[in-house]
This record gives structure tokens, C-alpha cells and sequence, in this order.
């Protein structure tokens, strides 16, 4: 045995015993579920079921719970679930956090699931605005399928005054109170406020209002009004006669503009314990150090019980978690002996991550003697350590997998299409990118050379017009301080011809639409230079009915935005990755291309399974165009070696994933060092394909060759707008055959997921 993946499999079975031995689970499969679901107006699967009793029976002595669920699986239904058979018939009050455009999503779950359930949006916390839009906290209704508003109006404010037990006279069955992560951050507008001395020893000054004395500079001397420029700046002050050491902001809220709140801060100064249950949805969203990563704090807090629902738990690095964990489970990290802030994090990645040492040894000539000088860079790389699932996530996750929720799904099929550039395009990309390599040569670690130069090299063969001159900058010691060179100068090319990959993606999207399959393209560069506009006009000139969906369509629209367009025909929409990522079901395009990936591995996998979902009856393809033998190639290559990482990391132990703990450091440096060294960029591809096929063949996993017509449920989200799509079968779609269940016997299909023991195909365009 030569790698731990030989070890896993071939002691596989004796392991798995050990583990469910010395770690006994709270739910089994033959367990009995929680007799209160029993009373939810929409039945849980079985694998749903099973995942919301153990929940409960964790939050029993825990405070909170993560679920980790693919997209599809139904993590909005199974939070409902948990606080429902937590609550034991009993009313209760939850609130819950998610996207801005799932919130009307979420009332609409809530109302056809809980019996006697309310449900409330919490738009903002202000005086005036504008009438004709809701302010408040504004009851929801069910109309015509949507979740519209209709009903009590209140705020924060008056929930405040009433109090748990005034608010029980109000509403007497359970309280779900819906606020987007956009709108429980926005607080009021601030400015500075300082004094200004007109006499005495600090007469013309600057001062502090609460101590009338000049405010120091640590490296001496005193604040001038030039210092306060758009950060917010704060004295810590000493009270006289030995007081205590106090905080003084030197800013304030701006009572000229919009005077509001941030609800979230509202509830976590004065509504802690106020509701009983807290829900976090898109949890990897709120992993950074932000206002919106702090609210999951908050929520910590307002709360008895905290859920956490994510479908990406991690984006390849360890460290990914570390916020995550501090929010939900801060004594365990203190007791771990984890710091909170930026030490905390990098002690947590040296202990559970990868860590890189760098050290560089110039000769240098002092002025008596040569000596050498060494300089030690540290950086993390992708990679987690297995101690991390067993100490962090394995007591306190629940992870759901789409094989896991029902027992037949369409084939899910991923596959990369390499397009060679023509002889033109091809010419007009080498020699920008040979530029491009010598001024990465020249100017190593240059981090926003790379990122610029980069973002440049991967756009070029999509838009090899308009780009003109590319800039850069670096430091010049003689002027101390960073100067501008030009790198290259871009080849401008006709904008009237269509190039390889346009070619290509027109011609497989009129064989997708002869077969009845609508398309959705994603296209990541959208802003000055815009490839998805340039994908419209090539699309419609083709003959197809193309909409693009722009970043001005409000998100709490976007789900209409869809119905509006499928009515008008539409074949092909367009947009960016990011805009559709969380919580819009697609069934309606079970036709996805990746025009561009760009480098969030969260993105790209949650948009990937957009229309691959219960109720979807068509075969998903997945589609990633890339020009061959460009930085497109090694920037979907690198991505998947992210994946790998973040799939050990939710369970599927893969060979792969373990290999990948050794692998390069960020997406950016790698992509820069492949680059530069040139030549190895194929070879190292062909090694991974190649190895992922060996272990493909040795476990001979496939997906499901039959696939019955699934049954909608009448609360279900199926595309009824596409009546053809559920109605008529895909005509001359090769291995595909969708028969009913009264013609054939009910098969069980082989995993087309993977599990802690089966290699899956989550990926398979790594192989």
C-alpha cells in the first residue's frame, strides 16, 4: 500500500464497523421518526425524515446543528422540519436568514408546509422611505402560488415592547420571521465628530468630544482635520484619577440621511433569547469576516437553537471553517485554544490545513564582507486534515446526499469540451501570452500583477477585441513607490466573425433544442467587457430566442423574471454563475453550459446542480467549453483539484481528495507558476484524467441506465409553465428512456452520488 486511499479501500468495511461501533448514531434508519412531523402539511422522504429526528435528538443537549445537503435535497424543508419537531406541538417563534431572493421562497415553504403557520418579513428598520414599497415587519400570504404581503404590519420595535408573552396573545400557532442577509446588515450613514478648540492650550486643534483634549497620533504628535479622510477613527481613553481604560468613537450617525438601523443589530442589542429557533441558510456565505459573517453571531444569540443549512460546507482550505466555527461553537474552539481573529485563523490552518514555506537566499554585499540574507514566506495551500471531520464536523453535521432523497433521479452527466483556436486567435494569444510570461518572470509575487494579468489572459480568446493595452504595476526603489509599465498590447481582432467556441456552442445548442431541451449558459466576464452580451447577439443571429439576466433584475424578481421570459418562448438565457448560485430551481434548462468557470469553487458547484433537482424528469448534461492549451485549461483543472479537497471534507473520503491534500498552493499563484514554467500545464492534466480513469474503471461506478417518471407532489416547484418538459419524452436523447412506473417494476438504481464508501461521479469532468 503506497497511499492512504489504498488503505481506506482495502480496509474499508472493517473501518466503517469500528466507526459506527465507537460512534453509535442517534438516528437510524429502522429508528422511529419524531411523531410531530407526522402533523406537517408536506410529507418528509424517508432520508428527510431520518436526517430532521436526529437533529432533534442532537439539539436536545446542543445548541446548534449544521446540514450539510446537496442542492436539491431539501435543506429548507428539513430546517422547517427540525424546529417543528423540536418546538413537540408546542407555538414557537423562529427567524430565519438567507439570500435576498430566497425570501419569498422561504414564506412560501413555510406556509405550504407548517399547519397554522405565520409568516413575516423583515424588510428594514427606518423612519420615512418609500411609501409604495414595505417597510417593517410585514405579514406574508399565499396567492396564486406567491408569497405576497397581506396582512399585520409591525416592527422591531413594538415586538420589542411586547415581549415574548405579548407577542403569544397575538399569535398563538408558530412565527416565522424571514430576513435577507442584504437588509439585516444596512445600518444608518455615519460621519465624523470631533471638537474643534477656540481657546486655551488646545486653541485651533482637533479634539475629542468626550475628553476636550487633542487626540495623539501613535507615532506622535496630534490628529489633524486631514486625518479623518472615509475610515471610521476611535481614541481609547483613560479616566482621570485611575479610571478605566473606555472606548471613544470619534464618528456618529448621520441624522441628514437615512435614519435607520440594521435589524439584525437591533435584535442583538435588545431581543437576545427573543426567538426560539435561528436559521442560517447558504452557510458558507457567511464564513468571512464580514458584517454579514457576524450576523451568524447574532443569530447565535437572539436564539435558543441555531440551524445551519449549506450545500458547500468548504472551498478547499482549511481555514474555510474557522469563522464558522467560532460563531457556532465558541467554547469549543477557546477550548481548543483558538484566538478569535486573524492569529486564531492561521494557528487553526497550521493545525488542520496545509501550510507552504518559501525561503529565499539572495547573495548579498554588505560593505565589508559577502553574506547572504534570507527572506521566509508562508502561504496555505488546498487541503484539510481528517482530524478536522472527526473533531469539528462528524458529532455535530448532518450530511444529505441527492442519492440519499429518492430513489430515482434523471442521469447527471458532466463532460469538457476543448476547442482549438484558430490560426489567427491562436497567433494573436501567444504572443500575449509570451508577454505576459516575461513580466510575470520579471516581476515574481507580484500579486496584483497576477490577478490583473491573469483576468486578462482568461478573457482573451472570448473577447479578443477591445482590450487594447494591458498595464501593470510595480515598485521602483529609486522612487519608493509603485510605478505603471505596459505589459502588452492586446492584437485587436474583427468583432463581425464568429470564433471556435461561439461555433461550438451553437452547434450544440441547436442539437440540445432539436431534442426539446432548453439551455442555460453561463458566462462569467459581464461588466466592461461583456462576453455574455457578445453571447447574445452571436446566439440570436444563429436563430435562437436568447434573454440575458442582468444584475439590475432585483433578486426577490429573479424567480419571476424566469416564468416571464419561458412564456415568451425563450430557448437560451444567459448570465452570470453568481446570480443564479443559491435557491433558483431551473428545472426548465436541463441544458447547462459553463462559457467561463471563473475561481469560486462555491459558485461553480451550485450552479452546476441548478435544474439536476427532485422533480426534474430530463437527463442534466453539464457542459464546460475552454479553448485547449490556455490558462482556461488550468484554471478548470485547478479547480477541481479545490473540489476534491472540499468533498473530503463533506464526507466522500475519495482517493482523490487525500492525494489533493499535496497539491498546488491558491488558484492564483499556481495559475501564475504554470505559466511561467510553461510545458508541465498539459502533462500535469493528463496525470489527474488519467488517474481519476484508473479509479473509475477499479470501481466501475455508473449511473442509472432506466429512470422512472417521478410523481409531483401539488406543493411541489415543477415547472408547470413547461408542460411538454414532464409530458413528452426526450426525442433521440442517447441513453436516456423515460418509461412510467405502471410499465415497469421499480428498480433500484446504482449510486449516481458519492458516498463515505462509493466513488462517485460529483465531478466527472476531472476524468
Amino acid at each position: 500500500m503506497e497511499t492512504y486511499y489504498d488503505y481506506l479501500r482495502s480496509f474499508a468495511s472493517e473501518l466503517g464497523s469500528r466507526i459506527v461501533e465507537m460512534y453509535p448514531p442517534l438516528q437510524g434508519p429502522k429508528d422511529p421518526i419524531a411523531p410531530a412531523l407526522r402533523t406537517l402539511l408536506r410529507k418528509p422522504l424517508p432520508a428527510q425524515a431520518m436526517t430532521i429526528t436526529g437533529a432533534v435528538k442532537y439539539l436536545k443537549t446542543a445548541n446548534s446543528v449544521r446540514i450539510v445537503g446537496e442542492c436539491g435535497t431539501g435543506k429548507t424543508l428539513m430546517s422547517i422540519g427540525i424546529a417543528h419537531a423540536h418546538a413537540d406541538a408546542k407555538p414557537y417563534n423562529a427567524i430565519a436568514m438567507c439570500p435576498p431572493h430566497l425570501v419569498l421562497k422561504w414564506a412560501r415553504e413555510v406556509l405550504l408546509t407548517v399547519p397554522r403557520a405565520r409568516v413575516f418579513v423583515l424588510y428594514d428598520l427606518r423612519n420615512g422611505g418609500d411609501p409604495s414599497k414595505p417597510h417593517g415587519v410585514v405579514e406574508m400570504k399565499l396567492r396564486n402560488g406567491h408569497a405576497v404581503c397581506n396582512g399585520l404590519k409591525t416592527t422591531l420595535s413594538e415586538l420589542r415592547r411586547l415581549g415574548r408573552k405579548g407577542w403569544r396573545k397575538i399569535c398563538l400557532g408558530p412565527a416565522y420571521f424571514i430576513v435577507s442577509k442584504e437588509a439585516g446588515k444596512l445600518s444608518y450613514f455615519w460621519k465624523h465628530a470631533y471638537g474643534r478648540s477656540e481657546s486655551g492650550r488646545c486653541r485651533l486643534s482637533i479634539t475629542n468630544p468626550d475628553t476636550g483634549r487633542s487626540i495623539p497620533r501613535p507615532d506622535g504628535g496630534y490628529v489633524s482635520r486631514a486625518d479623518f479622510a472615509d475610515v471610521k477613527l476611535k481614541e481609547t481613553i483613560v479616566r482621570e484619577r485611575g479610571g478605566t481604560e473606555s472606548h471613544s468613537a470619534l464618528w456618529q450617525a448621520d441624522r441628514n440621511k437615512i435614519q435607520r438601523i440594521a435589524p439584525l443589530e437591533f435584535i442583538s442589542r435588545y431581543m437576545k433569547g427573543w426567538w426560539d429557533y435561528s436559521i442560517a441558510d447558504e452557510l458558507h456565505q457567511l464564513a468571512n469576516d464580514t458584517a454579514q459573517g457576524n450576523n451568524l453571531d447574532v443569530l447565535r444569540r437572539c436564539a435558543r437553537k441555531l440551524i445551519a443549512l449549506t450545500g458547500t460546507m468548504m472551498g478547499g482550505y482549511a481555514d474555510d471553517l474557522f469563522h464558522i466555527f467560532y460563531r457556532m461553537e465558541p467554547r469549543k474552539m477557546v477550548k481548543e485554544g483558538f484566538e478569535a481573529g486573524s492569529e486564531g485563523r492561521g494557528d487553526f490552518q497550521a493545525t488542520y490545513g496545509a501550510l507552504e514555506s518559501i525561503e529565499k537566499i539572495p547573495d548579498v554585499d554588505n560593505a565589508c564582507s559577502r553574506a547572504a540574507k534570507s527572506t521566509v514566506r508562508v502561504s496555505r495551500k488546498p487541503g484539510a486534515s481528517p482530524l478536522l471531520f472527526g473533531k469539528f464536523l462528524m458529532s455535530s453535521t448532518a450530511f444529505v446526499t441527492l442519492e440519499d432523497i429518492a430513489d430515482y433521479l434523471p442521469p447527471y452527466e458532466e463532460t469538457v469540451h476543448e476547442v482549438s483556436l484558430d490560426a489567427e486567435l491562436g497567433r494573436a494569444y501567444e504572443a500575449i501570452e509570451q508577454d505576459i510570461r516575461e513580466a510575470l518572470h520579471e516581476n515574481r509575487g507580484n500579486r496584483s500583477l497576477m490577478s490583473l494579468i491573469l483576468h486578462r489572459l482568461l478573457l482573451y480568446p472570448d473577447h479578443p477585441f477591445g482590450i487594447g493595452e494591458i498595464w501593470a504595476k510595480r515598485f521602483d526603489p529609486q522612487e519608493g513607490r509603485l510605478v505603471p509599465f505596459l505589459v502588452t498590447r492586446a492584437p485587436e481582432l474583427p468583432q463581425e466573425i464568429i470564433y471556435p467556441k461561439e461555433q461550438k456552442l451553437i452547434d450544440d445548442v441547436r442539437e440540445e433544442l432539436r431534442e426539446g431541451r432548453r439551455c442555460q449558459v453561463y458566462a462569467t466576464f459581464t461588466g466592461e467587457h461583456d462576453v455574455a452580451g457578445r453571447l447574445e447577439r452571436v446566439l440570436r443571429q444563429a436563430g435562437f430566442r436568447v434573454a440575458v439576466l442582468r444584475q439590475t433584475v432585483p433578486t426577490l424578481r429573479r424567480e419571476l423574471w424566469y416564468e416571464k421570459q419561458l412564456k415568451t418562448g425563450v430557448d437560451v438565457v444567459i448570465c452570470h454563475p453568481k446570480l443564479v448560485e443559491t435557491g433558483l430551481d431551473l428545472l426548465w434548462f436541463p441544458t447547462i453550459y459553463f462559457y467561463e468557470t471563473g475561481y469560486s469553487l462555491h459558485t461553480l458547484r451550485q450552479a452546476s446542480r441548478r435544474s439536476w433537482r427532485i422533480g426534474q424528469v430530463y437527463g442534466v448534461r453539464v457542459k464546460f467549453f475552454i479553448y485547449a492549451a490556455t490558462t482556461q485549461l488550468t484554471c478548470l483543472r485547478l479547480m477541481g483539484k479545490k473540489m476534491l479537497v472540499a468533498l473530503m471534507m463533506e464526507g466522500k473520503f475519495s482517493g482523490e481528495g487525500i492525494h489533493s491534500m499535496d497539491t498546488d498552493d491558491d488558484m492564483m499563484a499556481a495559475m501564475a507558476r504554470e505559466l511561467v514554467e510553461k510545458g508541465g500545464v498539459g502533462q500535469s492534466a493528463d496525470a489527474i484524467w488519467n488517474e481519476l480513469k484508473r479509479e473509475r474503471g477499479t470501481h466501475a461506478a455508473s449511473g442509472p441506465k432506466l429512470v422512472e417518471a417521478l410523481a409531483f407532489d401539488e406543493n411541489a416547484n415543477a415547472p408547470s409553465l413547461l408542460p411538454e418538459l414532464a409530458d413528452t419524452p426526450s426525442a433521440g436523447s442517447p441513453g436516456l428512456t423515460v418509461v412510467h412506473s405502471s410499465l415497469e417494476p421499480k428498480k433500484k438504481p446504482e449510486p449516481i452520488w458519492p458516498t463515505g464508501t462509493v466513488a462517485g461521479e460529483q465531478m466527472k469532468l476531472f476524468g
